[in-house]
């Protein structure tokens, strides 16, 4: 029996559900701060021990580091752990005051001559990463690591003078986009879902979605794989579905996918939890703590898209 006073037990989902089955996988394998996320997430867990875990990855530059993001190891401050722990804020209402501030300093610290972002700083050499992740001296604005972080800024209203030429570089290479790849189109998809000009949004998410169709950039059929080639430098596996595109359906990304398409991809995603009770990840395992750290991110995302569409985890 509880002590008179003690913190309600959070309620346990229904045995063998797909969330009682990923919660098992989750306080046995994730890492604190993902442990906290599941609980804020699905157990009606509050954002403040989020806020504590999340502040452990934090520097005094004010960006991120500490292998947030896993296949950047050691405690450098990044623009993709700063990109990610914004994520982590946004999804439990505290995207904003001075943290963010603080971010954004960081942020104009480590961009480029046209105010954007590079993926991988020189400051990560010397500290183990991924083999498929390059480190230059004079790294370029990317609209993988620039993409989603001004969308997010945009998204919970942040103003701050480095958003501007941020986000100039973002429409401009959105709209010029001839050929890409997944990663870069979620970026993009990521950017424009919280652009404040909803017009030219729209319409520069409607040329990318004909992009991803052309090109062959969505499996639209899981039953039919090897119709759908993987992306240059990708692992064998890793494709991507609809649902990858279009996390929620308020997304611009969904209406580039019949109602049929987005069904059979989330018959797909619900089919992979795994006998562990997580799900999988696809891109290249180069170390074996960056796939377990991995894995439980993964598995939060998998539940929170699954649940936006309605569908049924327990």
């Amino acid at each position: 029996m509880a002590e008179s006073g003690a913190s309600p037990l959070p309620p346990t989902p229904p045995a063998h559900s797909p969330l009682f089955r990923a919660e098992q996988f989750v306080w046995l394998t994730a890492r604190v701060l993902e442990q906290r996320l599941f609980a804020h997430h699905f157990l009606h867990g509050s954002p403040d021990p989020v806020e504590a875990a999340l502040d452990a990855y934090r520097n005094e530059d004010g960006g991120y580091g500490h292998a947030l993001e896993p296949d950047l190891r050691g405690p450098v401050s990044q623009p993709l752990h700063t990109g990610h722990a914004l994520r982590v804020l946004d999804s439990i209402g505290r995207c904003a005051g001075q943290r963010v501030e603080r971010v954004c300093r960081y942020l104009t610290s480590v961009s480029t001559p046209d105010g954007a972002l590079p993926s991988v700083h020189p400051a990560q050499r010397g500290y183990p990463t991924a083999p498929f992740v390059p480190i230059v001296d004079d790294p370029p604005s990317e609209l993988l690591a620039t993409g989603p972080v001004v969308g997010l800024l945009h998204r919970n209203e942040v103003w701050h003078a480095w958003l501007f030429r941020a986000t100039d570089f973002c429409w401009h290479t959105v709209e010029s986009l001839k050929q890409s790849h997944p990663y870069e189109i979620q970026a993009a998809v990521a950017f424009l879902d919280s652009a404040p000009d909803r017009p030219r949004a729209e319409a520069a998410a409607d040329r990318l979605g004909r992009l991803v169709r052309e090109h062959r950039l969505a499996a639209l059929d899981p039953e039919h794989l090897d119709a759908f080639p993987v992306a240059p430098g990708y692992a064998p596996e890793e494709h991507h579905f609809p649902y990858d595109y279009a996390r929620t359906p308020g997304s611009l990304a969904r209406a580039w996918f019949t109602d049929e398409e987005m069904e059979r991809s989330l018959d797909h995603l619900a089919s992979r939890q795994q006998e562990d009770g997580g799900w999988p990840i696809t891109w290249r395992q180069w170390a074996p703590g960056t796939a377990l750290e991995a894995r439980p991110m993964v598995t939060i995302e998998a539940l929170r898209t699954l649940r936006a569409y309605g569908r049924t985890i327990g």
